[in-house]
């Protein structure tokens, strides 16, 4: 299986494979639900290959583990599942 960090990879730097609209499903601990956000709010930094940052319409900033990302969509359909949630 895929792991997520090549799959983010696919998606940034494959230009045939990133033509579409994908979102990311990651497990919110603090309201203990799954949130869907699109790729395009997210930010990777470079240096940091273990977590996705993004702002929320509060202007909240928000760091999130890469673990607990469990879905990847692309132009709504899922291609990618995490099978296990993190301990």
């Amino acid at each position: 299986m895929q792991t997520i960090q090549e799959l983010i990879n696919r998606i940034h730097w494959d230009s045939e494979f990133s033509k579409g609209r994908f979102e990311i499903g990651y497990f919110d601990r603090l309201h203990q639900r799954n949130v869907r956000l699109p790729f395009d709010r997210i930010y990777f930094n470079p240096d940091n290959h273990f977590f996705f940052q993004f702002v929320d319409q509060d202007g909240i900033d928000h760091n999130v583990p890469l673990h607990r990302i469990r879905d990847v969509y692309k132009n709504g359909v899922r291609i990618w599942h995490r099978d296990k949630p993190p301990d």
